[in-house]
């Protein structure tokens, strides 16, 4: 499912025009990024959480010619399935 499809289930679903959906969802995906940038965390009880994590600098290496090379350290998402989620998934 792309985000196009997933702004049609949910008109479909909430009995909302396309529009309506899209701008909802616009408004959601807008919100998570920017508690996230802050260093905040989403939580959606039974759905699962979003949360930031720090990733140290570190040395990798160039699988084509074997040189080491150095990674810089970055923020990473990190998504936390919640119960429910897990649930409805594994039945």
């Amino acid at each position: 499912m792309n985000k196009s499809d997933l702004i049609d289930a949910m008109a479909a679903h909430a009995g909302i025009t396309k529009a309506a959906a899209k701008l909802a969802l616009e408004s959601f995906l807008e919100n998570v990024e920017g508690t996230l940038k802050k260093g905040g965390r989403v939580s959606l009880v039974g759905f699962g959480s979003w949360s930031v994590s720090k990733r140290a600098a570190r040395d990798g290496r160039n699988p084509q010619t074997g040189k080491t090379i150095k990674i810089a350290a970055k923020n990473v998402v990190k998504f936390k399935a919640g119960a429910e989620l897990e649930g409805a998934v594994n039945k």
